[in-house]
């Protein structure tokens, strides 16, 4: 039994194409933000986290997020990773100074007092003067320094590897461990540091910037130049060093930021 002639369709105008387009697009993009709107609705509604812990302030979701990229870096972390370097020439002459939490400007100092801290096992304390620490093999490193704000810039920086220094003073055992911790002298600012990111080859305990010994504001008598973190993790003014398996306190973290920090 044959089929009866079927009507052709009549083809669009260009303007209907056009129209249909639109329509199809506009209906992706509302179908998209309403989703966005209800996920952010959703994250900005869930709970933050306790205040008073390692980490703090930060939603729930979040910090769980940001734990889960945190182990994934860091089980795919590598000293193979080098940040790019530069010339000297390249080398900014006013290095920027963006935070002057612990190393205020008006509370006196004298760094002549100075001396490292390092809390070893049993209550021993290690302490290295920068005199000591100065005869050590000196490395220098021109990269550049990245701040979470979004600003960056290129600058040299002298001083000993903490490898190195870590294997000059026999602390290998403590290696082991899976966090170092930092300080400044009145406690003000501190951060933890993944242990794998801490022995990386272009870590330094910086006690130079262009050359020079560091000024005051840049954290005399010696900093932490962690080139595979961000800013807030390249502690000013070190005053203690700790070891160990939980994560220490840090100051930013305690805000909401990111622990990990990497780059």
């Amino acid at each position: 039994m044959s089929q009866p002639n079927k009507k052709p369709q009549k083809e669009l105008s260009i303007e209907q194409k056009i129209n249909r387009r639109n329509f199809i697009s506009f209906s992706a993009f509302t179908v998209l933000a309403v989703g966005a709107f209800e996920g952010w609705e959703w994250l900005y509604k869930s709970p933050r986290e306790a205040a008073g812990g390692i980490t703090s302030g930060a939603r729930k979701p979040l910090r769980r997020a940001l734990n889960k990229t945190e182990l994934f870096f860091r089980r795919t972390f590598s000293d193979n990773h080098l940040v790019k370097t530069y010339p000297k020439s390249m080398a900014a002459k006013h290095v920027r100074v963006n935070s002057d939490i612990g190393v205020e400007a008006a509370k006196k100092f004298d760094p002549a007092t100075w001396k490292l801290q390092v809390n070893k096992k049993g209550g021993e304390v290690l302490q290295v003067s920068l005199q000591e620490l100065m005869t050590l093999p000196k490395t220098e490193i021109i990269y550049d320094f990245k701040c979470v704000e979004g600003w960056d810039q290129i600058s040299h920086w002298g001083g000993v590897k903490f490898k190195d220094f870590v294997e000059h003073y026999q602390l290998g055992d403590y290696t082991k461990m899976q966090y170092v911790g930092m300080e400044t002298p009145d406690k003000a600012y501190y951060i933890g540091i993944d242990m794998p990111s801490a022995m990386h080859p272009q870590t330094l305990l910086a006690y130079e910037m262009n050359d020079k010994l560091l000024p005051l504001q840049n954290g005399a008598p010696l900093r932490l130049i962690i080139p595979v973190k961000y800013g807030i993790k390249n502690l000013k003014r070190i005053g203690s060093i700790t070891f160990s398996n939980t994560r220490p306190h840090d100051y930013w973290a305690e805000q909401g930021y990111d622990y990990y920090s990497g780059l």
